[in-house]
């Protein structure tokens, strides 16, 4: 028996993982029931040679100077500057929204005047939520934050979340800022980038350590049994820790009721020209059943002449044959959550990542948790 089991090869997981083998040397068993390692930030290139995400985009930005040199370890970066557009009342404009979209949207006499009550409110290069906008005295300044609710943020989330703001916690919902000024970028976090070889190989650099030994096409939940005095794994009462990254509901046997998701369904096409649209990402606000395009070329530059888009289509997590993406945080979500976290320590389990945790992570996020991770385990 190993001392650690991680259950789940994805970002989090190979993170623990690493840091178990190679600071504390021990011996750590990796159980994934995917075919590949780095989970949903899974990455290979086609035949034409393009680098493709296979579970939709992933870019990496962190303003945790710690979590950038650990990753470092593992990976060279290509420094991406990320920018997304949005197809809004028959035009494509930069998101967020800023002064560039304001002058491609609005007559110019109007765009001009709300630049300037922006930059006499807030200052330049601030971000301003549109809440904030809607609440505001004055008029024009209302009404520029309830134009970008209605055409970026609100029928967005209808279709991401399949709820309205109001039912979720502030957390889960996107944070729609406008920006005073005319920075294009979606990110601003001092560190931005890609691997430069992929995700997964930086993962597959992580999870090559000789203390670690990784089972892919396991399901851990056939493995494990849990009882009343414990979790036993192949009929043997296990004693070490479990850390792990699926859902506690399942682990569980839903004792407590289902936790609710939202998972994605991808369409993949390969077009014979340099590239399909203007940005790496266009969001759908709007129009259509899918949220967004992604191009994967703007990510990873190659000199071909196709491209791959991918189309995203959210829906409702329903079966185990789907991808958990998103925790849908509710008050009471998050309570039945609880309930299941407090099941876990009894059982010596650590739950870790977005979907263990509960907690919408962004990948630096994800990062950051399981390195506190390891340093509890560690003390």
């Amino acid at each position: 028996m190993f001392k650690y089991i991680v259950v789940g090869a994805g970002l989090s997981g190979a993170v623990v993982a690493e840091r178990l083998a190679s600071q504390l040397n021990e011996k750590v068993l990796v159980v994934d029931r995917k075919p590949h390692i780095a989970g949903t930030c899974y990455d290979s290139r086609d035949e034409n040679g393009i680098l493709v995400h296979r579970y939709g985009g992933h870019l990496f930005r962190t303003e945790n100077e710690v979590v950038w040199s650990y990753l470092s370890q593992f990976t060279d970066w290509h420094y991406y500057q990320h920018r997304v557009l949005a197809w809004v009342d028959g035009k494509m404009v930069p998101l967020p929204f800023n002064f560039n979209s304001m002058d491609m949207v609005f007559p110019a006499e109007l765009a001009s005047k709300l630049k300037e009550k922006l930059l006499n409110a807030y200052g330049f290069n601030t971000k301003v939520h549109v809440t904030k906008l809607i609440q505001s005295d004055d008029e024009d300044l209302r009404f520029l934050g309830e134009y970008v609710y209605e055409k970026v943020f609100i029928h967005y989330t209808l279709k991401q979340w399949g709820r309205r703001p109001e039912e979720m916690e502030p957390e889960a919902t996107i944070n729609v800022p406008v920006l005073v000024g005319k920075d294009d970028r979606y990110y601003t976090a001092r560190f931005q980038g890609v691997p430069r070889q992929g995700y997964t190989q930086m993962v597959q650099q992580m999870l090559s350590q000789k203390n670690i030994k990784l089972m892919l096409n396991t399901d851990f939940l056939e493995l494990a049994e849990v009882k009343a005095d414990g979790i036993y794994i192949m009929g043997k009462k296990y004693d070490g820790t479990i850390i792990y990254t699926g859902s506690l509901d399942e682990l569980f046997g839903y004792r407590f009721g289902r936790l609710p998701f939202r998972s994605l369904d991808f369409r993949f096409e390969t077009h014979d020209v340099e590239y399909y649209q203007g940005a790496a990402t266009v969001h759908y606000p709007n129009s259509y059943d899918f949220t967004r395009i992604i191009e994967f070329k703007h990510i990873h530059p190659v000199d071909v002449k196709r491209t791959i888009i991918c189309f995203e289509y959210p829906k409702e997590y329903t079966t185990e044959n789907d991808e958990r993406y998103y925790p849908v945080l509710t008050k009471e979500s998050k309570a039945t959550w609880l309930k299941y976290a407090d099941l876990a320590r009894e059982y010596h389990v650590i739950p870790l990542g977005r979907v263990g945790e509960f907690k919408y992570y962004n990948m630096s996020e994800a990062v950051e948790s399981a390195l506190r991770a390891f340093n509890d385990i560690a003390k």
